[in-house]
């Protein structure tokens, strides 16, 4: 089979920039590469056709003898394809992809890795009532971390004594094996990669260069927190490896239930049950609000049941800015029950002496349903 004309594998003409093909070339790569087509022989053939074609037109010498001879230029080179049987696919190829892509993509980038790594962010649940919420608070937690080691501070090594070349990969960090037509170029398990090995472990911590330990912290609850804040505290999680950052913890807020009020953002809502005869008279009642102060509320005459009243500045502090948020009142009026019979007879006398007036609402849906009957 005649091979293709590696401007059109590429996709570009012959006037491409350097930065053309290179650009042409890194989208097929990407598309075709063997990690993202396991087993698709289609795949893996315009993968090495692409790389044959970027191998020849990436370097001025060869494009130029290409351009020149076209694939006659290099069918002295060896058998199989051409010029491609002839160059080192896998340093080559290694070489691209570092360029292209960094570590990660088709083998590792030949440098070391850091041998010290931040250490592990942490979670603390902390449940805390409304009215905590409402005040802030300062409190102490305990949880269990690790520390930097005080012994070798935070090296690993025992002190007086420096790491070593790692003895498995001799510093390179990585280690090469052969996986038929490729060379691959692995990580180090020995290292993980940093090249260097800890020779004289710290007795203290073992060579890890950090202990567990039992903390004690003290931690401050802002007020107007919601239930499912999250508080990050800089550098309180675990310690890192080898002397490495710490973490971060991270404090989750779980605010209980309150038996009298629910909330909504920085809004508080209250109901209050008043009887037929307030709710219909009128009447003053007394409500407790959250900072343990008691507010005055006027109910008007005829005060129907769901009537909500809005107190102005009752609610939650604003966790951004200054300011709180408002209580809304509801009013719930209670139908009675166990009358006595002095209740039921006057009951019963109101009820003679109802009106329609009364009971506007009451008129105007036996009005509807009427009209709805003579349908």
């Amino acid at each position: 089979m005649a091979k293709r004309d590696y401007y059109d594998v590429l996709g570009i003409n012959k006037s491409a920039t350097a930065d053309q093909i290179k650009s042409a070339y890194r989208k097929l790569a990407i598309k075709y590469h063997p990690d993202k087509n396991p087993d698709d022989k289609t795949a893996e053939d315009k993968f090495k056709e692409a790389s044959e074609a970027y191998h020849i037109l990436s370097n001025p010498e060869r494009k130029q003898n290409y351009d020149s001879f076209g694939h006659a230029a290099f069918e002295n080179a060896g058998g199989g394809r051409g010029g491609f049987s002839d160059f080192d696919f896998s340093s080559h190829f290694s070489d691209i992809f570092e360029d292209f892509f960094g570590e990660g993509f088709g083998g590792e980038r030949r440098r070391k890795r850091k041998s010290n790594y931040r250490g592990s962010d942490l979670r603390y649940d902390l449940s805390i009532t409304l009215e905590e919420a409402y005040e802030g608070k300062k409190q102490y937690i305990k949880f269990s971390t690790s520390e930097k080691c005080n012994t070798c501070s935070g090296s690993g090594s025992k002190p007086g004594h420096d790491t070593g070349s790692c003895s498995m990969c001799g510093g390179r960090g990585q280690v090469r094996s052969s996986q038929g037509f490729f060379t691959v170029q692995q990580t180090c398990v020995q290292c993980g990669g940093a090249g260097e090995e800890i020779t004289h472990p710290c007795t203290s911590c073992g060579g890890q260069g950090k202990k567990q330990a039992s903390k004690r912290l003290s931690v401050t609850i802002p007020k107007g927190v919601d239930d499912g804040t999250r508080i990050r505290l800089s550098g309180k999680g675990e310690a890192g490896s080898r002397g490495a950052g710490s973490g971060d913890l991270y404090l989750f807020i779980n605010v209980y239930s309150h038996e009298l009020f629910k909330r909504s953002d920085e809004n508080l809502f209250f109901e209050f049950p008043i009887s037929i005869a307030d709710a219909t008279l009128g009447t003053s009642i007394e409500i407790p609000t959250i900072d343990g102060s008691k507010a005055k509320i006027k109910i008007p005459a005829g005060t129907q049941s769901g009537k909500q009243f809005r107190l102005k500045d009752k609610g939650m502090p604003l966790i951004r800015g200054s300011g709180y948020g408002d209580l809304y009142v509801q009013v719930k009026t209670e139908v009675p029950i166990n009358l006595n019979s002095e209740q039921k007879k006057l009951l019963e006398k109101f009820r003679e002496l109802d009106s329609e007036k009364s009971n506007p609402s009451i008129k105007k849906f036996f009005g509807k349903a009427k009209d709805f009957w003579k349908r």
